[in-house]
């Protein structure tokens, strides 16, 4: 009889360690890493690039898990493109064959690999492997707050359970969606131009650690700051894949308006000093600048009415780089032919002066804060002193 209670007991301990037994993996957990590209000469490709990693711990076949393909051959690309509507996609390449082409072309390449427990990384390579399917692998594509650095960054908090958020959301180092940008373009200057002139009061907002992760390296400086479940650091180690032998990313400057006003403050003493004896000369030279101002005033105003480019919106640019200075090209056409132009000409010059007064006006009043103060310190001496030389009609005539 004691025998059969023992063969009972051992019996029913077995069926109670099944499922745990069962429950537990057959294969190792992958190991997890992210891969950080640094800046490269193409004008794209300013801002690096990231992936993650994705190390099968039997066969030694990595795999990289790589957000930033888009397809420019897509019937509507350009339409997308403009409107801020874009799909970018998420592919998933063999590790060396995705180096290929940042070794081809000298761009850096560093390796984070992950403290993280079997079980979150093996959901994070689920996750990866199913959202890499064709049928799953779009996404809308932003360029501040959904881009290849931010679907990293969300995929790993996912995977931590929502762990990483918290430890990135509470700090902040002070940049901006915009000083970033500038810096990181720096190097291009029709995109330096483009992203300065371009973004309105949204992309001066300080940024949290977590918004600052929309730019690949400042995700990574991050990620070797966090913690992991267990409170170790979550980046366990780094290497380098491949060296950097291109320009390196631009450093943090600080930006000075000063320059700017002195520039316009000397165009601007040139202009009331020239125009008595030489009005059709600064007519002449007053008609390209209208012409830029105007044509970049109305991409403004499309970006903010007609498209999804948050960060356009509410562009106090648009008092500087007016549309309506498009107006005031056929108006300067009698000047240059010796004759007084037109009543409205004058008024013209004059609101279009009074808006980029007020666009210094709007500067220092305790609204959302938009850094133009150096377009403001340029424009607004040429718009006041081409308005000053210009209204009064006698002057016209000499």
């Amino acid at each position: 009889m004691p025998a059969m209670w023992k063969c009972l007991l051992l019996t029913l301990l077995l069926l109670l360690a099944l499922p745990a037994w069962a429950a537990t993996p057959s294969t190792p957990a992958p190991r997890i890493g992210v891969m950080t590209m640094q800046p490269g000469e193409i004008f794209f490709e300013r801002f690096g690039h990231d992936a993650i990693v994705v190390l099968d711990t039997r066969t030694g076949e990595a795999t990289s898990y790589n957000f930033g393909f888009f397809d420019m051959s897509e019937p509507d690309f350009v339409d997308r493109f403009a409107h801020g509507d874009m799909r970018y996609y998420l592919v998933a390449l063999p590790l060396q064959q995705d180096l290929s082409y940042y070794r081809e072309v000298g761009r850096g390449v560093k390796l984070q690999w992950l403290d993280l427990p079997p079980e979150q990384a093996q959901s994070l390579a689920d996750t990866l492997a199913e959202r890499a399917k064709p049928e799953n692998a779009r996404y809308r594509y932003d360029y501040f707050v959904s881009n290849c650095s931010t679907q990293v960054r969300d995929a790993l908090d996912k995977a931590m359970g929502g762990a990483l958020k918290p430890q990135l959301v509470g700090r902040s180092r002070g940049n901006t969606f915009r000083s970033e940008a500038v810096r990181l373009v720096s190097p291009v200057p029709w995109m330096w131009l483009g992203f300065d002139i371009g973004l309105g009061p949204y992309a001066d907002v300080p940024m949290s650690r977590w918004e600052e992760a929309y730019v690949p390296m400042r995700l990574a400086d991050s990620l070797r700051e966090a913690k992991n479940a267990a409170g170790r650091p979550l980046v366990q180690s780094e290497q380098v894949l491949l060296p950097h032998r291109i320009a390196a990313e631009p450093p943090e400057r600080p930006r000075r308006w000063w320059p700017w006003l002195l520039t316009g403050l000397c165009v601007a003493a040139a202009i009331v000093l020239l125009a008595p004896r030489k009005p059709r000369l600064i007519a002449a030279l007053a008609l390209p600048l209208w012409l830029v101002c105007g044509v970049v005033g109305a991409v403004l105003v499309f970006l903010w009415g007609f498209t999804e480019h948050q960060a356009a919106w509410a562009n106090r640019n648009l008092l500087l780089f007016n549309p309506l200075c498009l107006l005031l090209i056929p108006g300067a056409i009698p000047l240059l032919r010796k004759r007084a132009p037109a009543a409205w000409f004058r008024w013209l010059l004059a609101i279009v002066a009074g808006l980029a007064a007020i666009a210094w006006v709007l500067h220092w009043l305790p609204l959302a804060l938009q850094y133009n103060q150096s377009w403001v310190a340029l424009l607004l001496p040429v718009h006041a002193a081409l308005a000053y030389v210009f209204f009064p009609q006698r002057s016209l005539l000499r």
